[in-house]
């Protein structure tokens, strides 16, 4: 049998004799450098100068779920999930927390995210959370809209302008039908409230007076860009 002289995060794990997760919260805690060969391969080298044991005894006690996590962070928080009710920080929010990554997703089914719990107490602490988890509540297009006092359709030519891109899609059911199913896109709130200090250069109050049938002058940026661009 050839020599392997590269090893992925599974390869290098099972020849540390430890799961997947393990070698995930080691690489995150500094107890697995990051690959040397390529961005997502370890050198033969690299693997064999690890501390197995040490490696092994990093692993997690127990993994929860994104719903658990978020009821543990409501929880120290002061502002408990309760059953029938939106909750303080839904399973959805503790997705973004982990594409900002500031959770690490341990699962290798990333449809299922499996998250050490140490880690979810560890960012209760943070002062700053109550103020992260507002950043990220999701809008939809007419909700990010209404939020920067605009009409839909300026907030579209301002997504054909490049400047919001949704954060996630969320499934809508209209109908009884699969074909009745719509993804609606979903943005960051901090995003929305970000655009007009990033574009200082747009005319806000006259963009909020506008009514309806009136020209938008973002369409004559979009128009301009396209006409620069061919």
């Amino acid at each position: 049998m050839a020599r392997r002289d590269e090893y992925d995060e599974v390869q290098a794990a099972r020849r540390l004799k430890v799961p997947v997760t393990t070698w995930r919260w080691a690489r995150r805690i500094g107890l697995v450098p990051e690959p040397d060969v390529s961005a997502w391969q370890w050198s033969r080298a690299a693997v064999e100068a690890l501390d197995a044991g040490a490696v092994r005894a990093a692993e997690p006690r127990e993994l929860v779920s994104p719903w658990e996590a978020g009821n543990r962070l409501a929880q120290a928080l002061g502002t408990p999930n309760e059953a029938d009710q939106v909750p303080a920080v839904s399973g959805y929010a503790v997705e973004r927390l982990i594409a900002l990554g500031l959770l690490l997703d341990l699962s290798r089914d990333h449809k299922y995210p499996k998250l050490n719990p140490a880690q979810v107490a560890e960012l209760s602490t943070r002062a700053d959370l109550p103020e992260i988890l507002a950043r990220e509540t999701p809008l939809g297009p007419e909700q990010a809209a209404d939020r920067l006092g605009v009409r839909r359709v300026d907030f579209e030519w301002m997504r054909r302008l490049g400047w919001i891109e949704p954060v996630s899609y969320s499934r809508v059911q209209f109908g009884a039908t699969k074909a009745g199913a719509a993804h609606v896109p979903r943005f960051s709130t901090g995003h929305i409230d970000d655009l007009p200090q990033q574009h200082p250069d747009i005319d806000w109050p006259a963009l909020r007076t506008l009514g309806k049938g009136q020209h938008s002058p973002l369409a004559a940026l979009c128009t301009g860009r396209e006409t620069a661009s061919s």
